[in-house]
């Protein structure tokens, strides 16, 4: 049988990391995790915030109502408390589809340079 290489995933990211990878402050996580109750990391001996992959994803969701949807804060906390599961797939939903859109456009550029180089 073949080796396999096992993909590493992280079990915990630093706030940084998190806000690096959502392109915000810090602060501004520190300030949704006063803001939703669901958002709550633990923390090192040193106090450091210690996100796992879940705390991420709920972020993720934070931020996909309030950031890129409009909604408020108290908007979002409830829209979470009513659909919070059903929500995180729709979101799943839209990033795949985003994935797909500029996987299609990179194609799209690279098949016109093709042509015009075939052309020329």
């Amino acid at each position: 049988m073949p080796y396999k290489e096992r993909d590493i995933e992280k079990q915990y990211f630093t706030i940084g990391e998190v806000a690096a990878q959502f392109n915000v402050a810090p602060s501004l996580i520190r300030f949704w995790e006063t803001e939703f109750e669901e958002l709550r990391p633990r923390k090192s001996k040193k106090g450091n915030r210690l996100y796992t992959p879940q705390d991420v994803d709920i972020f993720r969701t934070i931020y996909h109502l309030v950031k890129e949807r409009g909604y408020t804060i108290p908007g979002a906390r409830d829209m979470l408390k009513q659909k919070g599961p059903q929500l995180k797939e729709k979101i799943d939903v839209i990033q795949s589809l985003e994935k797909v859109r500029k996987f299609m456009v990179t194609m799209k550029k690279e098949l016109d340079a093709i042509g015009k180089a075939q052309q020329g």
